[in-house]
């Protein structure tokens, strides 16, 4: 059952989640709410109708296909926020100023690019980090590390550093990527096999000619980010980036078939807005026959 609104924010605050467990609540689109142990991080939120309102296309074009599970300054307990890019249904300046201001301690960890927005939209220099890429950082009780996304391709400037980012968050015992907007590029899978990944957040909407004429970047489609998932080895595939516009949507059934033939065993689970997912981390694997324990 899906919860809403300051109904949601409770629900958060009172959930105890101990150790070697991650709560996992959906927002839509690459958007989701983490908790672990007294953490609380917010990962791309998207809570506003700014997509369509931003003049890429004639409006009307990319209306939200649900209402936000919650309203921005409804959100009073973020201690830690990640951006991946500066899209505003990643980066929201129109969602994350109020959030920023309903959650006063709140850090926001993003691009150089999302960050010209962040401070156009009034939210303090202090507030907002740029991380190195490969970098691990421990901040609000959780340890993360960018790594490299390809919207496209995989961009760098010597100055501001990578424009597409996914993040490793270590939270509770619990190890999740989440891969922001992507396509698979080199060294993405060396990186993230060694990073023990239990939770896997991957976009499955895929790319195709006739939306790439419309303006819109395409990214991992769901046989991509099947493979992905199984490949890395990580223990549960959450897809996303597939919700929130009709324009640009791929059918479900997809991903279910292609692990039905291929991972029979790779779990998955498709989150509603305001739905909580609970994921508990089972015990490591045995050494295999010859390696030490």
């Amino acid at each position: 059952m899906s919860t809403r609104g300051r109904a949601l924010v409770t629900q958060i605050d009172t959930l105890a989640v101990p150790p070697g467990m991650l709560a996992v609540w959906g927002l839509g689109q690459s958007g989701f709410i983490l908790k672990g142990g007294q953490t609380v991080a917010y990962l791309d939120p998207y809570l506003t109708n700014a997509v369509d309102e931003a003049g890429y296309a004639p409006k009307g074009s990319f209306p939200r296909l649900f209402p936000p599970p919650l309203a921005p300054a409804e959100a009073t307990n973020a201690q830690i926020v990640f951006c991946s890019h500066e899209h505003v249904d990643h980066t929201d300046p129109q969602t994350l100023a109020p959030l920023s201001r309903a959650s006063p301690r709140s850090l926001i960890v993003c691009s150089s690019w999302s960050r010209d927005m962040l401070l156009a939209a009034g939210v303090p220099s202090e507030r907002i980090l740029v991380p190195r890429l490969d970098e691990a950082r421990s901040l609000a009780g959780l340890t993360f590390t960018a790594v490299p996304a390809a919207h496209y391709g995989v961009e760098s400037d010597p100055e501001r550093g990578h424009r597409w980012l996914g993040y490793v968050i270590e939270l509770n015992g619990v190890t999740l990527y989440h891969a922001g907007d992507t396509i698979l590029h080199e060294g993405l899978v060396d990186r993230l096999k060694n990073k023990a990944v239990d939770v896997a957040c991957l976009p499955v909407n895929g790319r195709d000619f006739w939306r790439e004429q419309r303006g819109i970047i395409g990214n991992l489609d769901a046989r991509e980010s099947a493979e992905l998932a199984a490949t890395i080895g990580a223990d549960v595939l959450i897809p996303m980036h597939n919700d929130m516009f009709a324009l640009n949507h791929a059918n479900p059934a997809v991903l279910a078939d292609f692990l039905d033939r291929h991972y029979p065993r790779q779990k998955y689970h498709w989150l509603q807005p305001g739905e909580l997912y609970l994921y508990v981390r089972g015990p490591a694997a045995p050494p295999a026959a010859g390696e030490n324990p």
